[in-house]
């Protein structure tokens, strides 16, 4: 009972990273109570590199856990960032840094993305993971923006 409380004590002082914008979704399972298992796509912005946003799509189950918030959703994600304007660096960058993060199960399952940066090709990476306190899923996804000027007229 003790670690139960510690767990969810601890999980109320997780600092809140970076909110996603929804921008639609589609049932994939329809289900005769409760909503229906979805793919939905979302966008954030990274919070430390101005000119960059990052669109995310995932399952999410429906039903009646679904619905109540208690269910599951699987490890499968997809990514896709874009310059949307001139990249800016707002603060330092640190590879592996973890960008986005988002719950996919009532307490213990996780997604999250984190950008590296290859100094060689002049490149931002990120990669789109999900994690469990027990065990974790390989399942991911990468995506890579070449940094280039950005010109008005574009």
């Amino acid at each position: 009972m003790k670690l139960w409380k510690g767990v969810c004590a601890g999980l109320l002082l997780l600092p809140a990273l970076v909110r996603a914008e929804e921008i639609g979704e589609v049932s994939t399972v329809f289900k005769w109570v409760g909503p229906n298992d979805k793919i939905v796509v979302e966008a954030f912005d990274d919070p430390k590199v101005e000119g960059v946003t990052c669109y995310l799509s995932r399952a999410k189950t429906g039903g009646v856990k679904g619905g109540l918030g208690l269910a599951e959703d699987r490890a499968e994600a997809s990514i896709a960032c874009r310059q949307v304007g001139p990249i800016r660096f707002t603060e330092e960058l640190k590879d592996g840094e973890e960008v986005f993060k988002q719950r996919t199960s009532l307490v213990f399952k996780s997604m999250q993305v984190v950008r590296f940066f290859d100094k060689k090709r002049n490149a931002l990476v990120y990669l789109v993971y999900s994690d469990r306190v027990i065990e974790g899923s390989p399942q991911n996804a990468v995506t890579a923006i070449p940094i280039m000027p950005w010109s008005a007229k574009q």
